[in-house]
């Protein structure tokens, strides 16, 4: 690997304390990555504020062109990062190519939301002073990505950050560092300037993250992972009273009316299942299907699930590679131990093969009961869990209850009444007929346990920027 150090003010650092990243499908070693200590935080934080005096400076139509830039340096170079996604996440090929071209998107997206961080001037109807809002950079951030998107998850939040004029941190998963690093040289090239993002692999995350936390610099912290990760974030960054943005857990819900088209339904569970081996924030977690038609949906989801070939992702004809790790396919294996324990049945695959690699085979299970732990946590791997329902209100009801509000998927073919339901589903984000919701134009983000703030779309630059009124007279 090109880049295993950690990156600050725009040089390689090396550091005595480094740990291993391993290759998901071959278990074998692929880099020794350089863990980063609090002397190594306060040297990126001294870089990332001295570089975003100069960098807020410049016109919004300078940063603009800076990230137009790197969109377009990662769209030529998206086999080389989708190579890199799959050595270590594990992805297959043509899920790691949707990944780095979805990650590039960000850049594209944020150079042109740079120049549109608009203000207003109004007339106060009582006082008759004019108000005079504009927004300002909030200040240093710290972004703290996931293992599950090694490329997307960063650009989602340095795109945003840099519009703004923000300085940044990026703590990368320990999982999956070197997605973000190979990163770095591109930025360079773009035209980011030296200390504005800085890359910190660690296997100290708690007490590195918690030290930047409680640096008076430091104005906003932006994470994506676990609701129970994000908590305790959310503790830290209150003693500072940091900026939030929270892209938390999920439990989505999938509904499948009786009038739904469905090779429509069954094209889009699987892209709301599959894509990323489920292993997604996004991923149909409950998939509730009117019992008229569970039966013909449930074989040809089956079909369509065991026609996918398990392999490493390095090979171009394997669909399904493998998961991150040992422990995130045992979890797997348990929920589908645990459902069948009450009753469900295996449709396809369900069991652990021999051999090398993390792997977990396409499976689909019918009949799931509502107290199995696979419908009540996130799966978290390629497990459609379905179950059956006939009264609207009731899986109305059903899909709400779970502390999760990130994402639900509705299919009917009247868009009048699947507008309807998914107005009463109590999620931040819903796709229609649709198992992909995931847009850079899009807002991307929960409600309830699953977060704070938005990601993407104009909401995702305000995220690290502070709203400034002027009251003045003329």
């Amino acid at each position: 690997m090109d880049h295993t150090d950690l990156y600050i003010n725009g040089a390689w650092v090396k550091t005595d304390t480094r740990f291993d990243v391993i290759n998901p499908a071959t278990e074998q070693v692929l880099a020794s990555v350089a863990s980063a200590e609090i002397a190594d935080a306060d040297a990126a934080l001294d870089a990332a504020e001295a570089a975003m005096a100069e960098w807020a400076a410049r016109t919004p139509r300078q940063r603009s062109e800076v990230l137009r830039k790197a969109w377009e340096l990662m769209t030529a170079r998206l086999d080389h990062f989708a190579n890199l996604i799959t050595l270590e996440n594990g992805k297959a090929g043509t899920d790691a190519k949707g990944e780095a071209t979805y990650a590039a998107e960000f850049f594209r997206w944020f150079a042109e939301e740079a120049v549109r961080a608009d203000g207003m001037i109004t007339h106060a109807p009582a006082s008759g002073a004019r108000i005079m809002v504009q927004h300002k950079p909030a200040g240093l951030a710290i972004l703290i990505t996931p293992w599950n998107y090694p490329a997307a998850m960063g650009t989602r939040k340095i795109a945003p950050a840099l519009a703004a004029g923000c300085g940044v941190i990026i703590k990368p998963a320990s999982e999956t560092p070197l997605t973000m690093l190979a990163l770095m040289p591109l930025l360079e090239e773009a035209g980011v300037p030296p200390g504005l993002v800085n890359v910190l692999p660690s296997k100290r995350t708690g007490a590195l993250v918690d030290h930047m936390l409680h640096d008076p610099r430091v104005r906003v912290v932006s994470f994506t992972g676990s609701t129970g990760v994000g908590r305790t974030l959310l503790k830290g960054a209150a003693d500072q009273v940091l900026k939030p943005a929270m892209e938390l857990g999920g439990n989505a819900p999938l509904v499948v009316f009786e009038d739904a088209d469905i090779n429509v339904a069954i094209e889009g569970t699987m892209l709301a299942k599959m894509r990323n081996l489920g292993e997604a924030c996004t991923a149909a977690n409950r998939i509730y299907v009117h019992a008229d038609i569970a039966e013909d949906f449930t074989a040809r989801l089956t079909a369509a699930m065991s026609a996918l070939k398990v392999g490493d992702g390095a090979d171009p004809s394997v669909d399904v590679g493998p998961l991150v790790n040992a422990s995130t396919r045992d979890k797997v294996s348990e929920f589908v131990a645990d459902a069948v324990a009450k009753g469900a049945k295996v449709e396809c695959g369900g069991v652990v093969p021999e051999g090398t690699g993390y792997f977990y085979p396409p499976t689909v299970l019918s009949n799931v009961p509502e107290h199995a732990e696979c419908v009540q946590d996130e799966i978290f791997g390629p497990v459609a869990a379905i179950q059956t329902f006939t009264d609207q209100e009731d899986v109305i009801r059903r899909a709400n209850d779970t502390e999760y509000g990130l994402v639900a998927y509705v299919f009917s073919g009247d868009f009048k009444r699947g507008l309807q339901v998914c107005e009463r589903l109590d999620y931040g984000m819903v796709g229609l007929n649709r198992g992909l919701v995931s847009d850079p134009a899009a807002p991307f983000g929960g409600t309830k346990q699953s977060g704070l703030g938005r990601e993407g779309g104009h909401e995702g630059m305000l995220e690290f920027m502070e709203t400034q009124y002027i009251s003045a007279s003329w």
